[in-house]
């Protein structure tokens, strides 16, 4: 087996603060989307709630892109509990069911020793199997900004990106100056020290990708926008090299203007992959507003369409799968 897909699910109480997500239709359900995300990849739908992932304005998650893509390519998906609210109602690997604090008030991680102990165990195992190439998704509602403040912490002047077009980038910022008043720290201040950012700032989303990624010593693709260069800016610090690693997003976060996607890649020295999928044509508008920077990535979207392309399928067909799944979703909010 070439290639192995894994969707990390991570929970923080970031996710609650209003404003700052939309991966999901209130605060409150943010709880929620990772376990629903993971569900919906195998099944018609969620188990655990009855409905799609949506923001607030109704678009869908970007777990159906990586549900098209994995139909398409047939590729095997892994999932893994990094530390969520609730257990998905599907086979998962459990690593953890610690959640991240809201670090304004504390710490956000003081379990991060073991998450990364455990995930470092998995990557293990994986290494000893056949697969040569992990692709590492992630479902974390509140996680962009949980990055951005590890990233600052590190030293990197980025900015993370937003399912929203309307980057909440001044809440994002009064949300981390609040964190690392109560810290102590300034920009910067922990990049001799990427554990303890990770303790103070991170989620476990987050932790368990860098166990992963230092058990798994072969080819390791993370996939996912911002958040997944804090993961990679937590391995560089950490020592290792980004030889191995590369970032896979879509279109949709490199051409945020809101964000520092490509400058920060650079400055942190990863390799970076962007998936060109295109919904300008779509029927739905629920699909055509990812063009309008609704949404742009989660659930390894750009990952799963990697895997898609080195399968033989084209970006255009990714796309098309996407259309029929939506049509089946919309069939079945409507009972027709």
């Amino acid at each position: 087996m070439e290639s192995l897909f894994l969707l990390v699910l991570g929970n923080t109480e970031i996710s609650t603060v209003p404003g700052i997500s939309v991966a999901g239709a209130t605060p409150e359900l943010t709880k929620l989307t990772p376990v629903a995300d993971a569900e919906y990849l195998f099944h018609e739908k969620p188990l655990t709630i009855d409905v799609i992932p949506v923001t607030p304005e109704g678009h869908p998650t970007p777990a159906i892109i990586t549900k098209a893509a994995k139909e398409l390519a047939n590729f095997p998906v892994l999932v893994v509990r990094g530390g969520t609210y609730l257990a998905p109602l599907i086979p998962h690997v459990h690593i953890s069911s610690a959640v991240g604090r809201d670090f304004r008030r504390e710490p956000a991680l003081p379990e991060f020793g073991e998450i990364i102990k455990n995930a470092k165990l998995l990557g293990e195992e994986l290494n000893k199997s056949s697969v040569k190439e992990l692709v590492i998704g992630e479902s974390t509602p509140g996680g962009t900004t949980t990055a951005q403040a590890v990233l600052w912490a590190l030293g990197y002047e980025s900015r993370t990106s937003s399912a929203s077009p309307d980057n909440p980038q001044s809440l994002k910022e009064e949300v981390i100056a609040e964190a690392f008043g109560r810290a102590g720290i300034e920009r910067g201040q922990l990049k001799d020290n990427p554990l303890e950012a990770l303790r103070q700032f991170g989620d476990p989303m987050m932790a368990t990708v860098v166990g992963l990624s230092l058990g798994f010593r072969k080819s390791v693709v993370l996939a996912g926008g911002t958040q997944m260069l804090a993961a990679s800016a937590l391995l560089k610090a950490l020592g290792e090299s980004l030889d191995r690693c590369m970032v896979a997003t879509t279109k949709w976060v490199v051409n945020d203007r809101s964000a520092t996607f490509l400058k920060t890649a650079k400055g942190i020295g990863v390799i970076t992959y962007s998936a060109d999928l295109d919904f300008s044509e779509s029927e739905f508008k629920g699909l055509r507003d990812y063009e309008r920077g609704y949404v742009k990535e989660g659930v390894g979207a750009g990952g799963a369409t990697w895997l898609a392309v080195k399968a033989g399928f084209s970006p255009e067909e990714v796309s098309g799968k996407v259309e029929e799944l939506y049509r089946k979703l919309i069939g079945m909010k409507t009972g027709s």
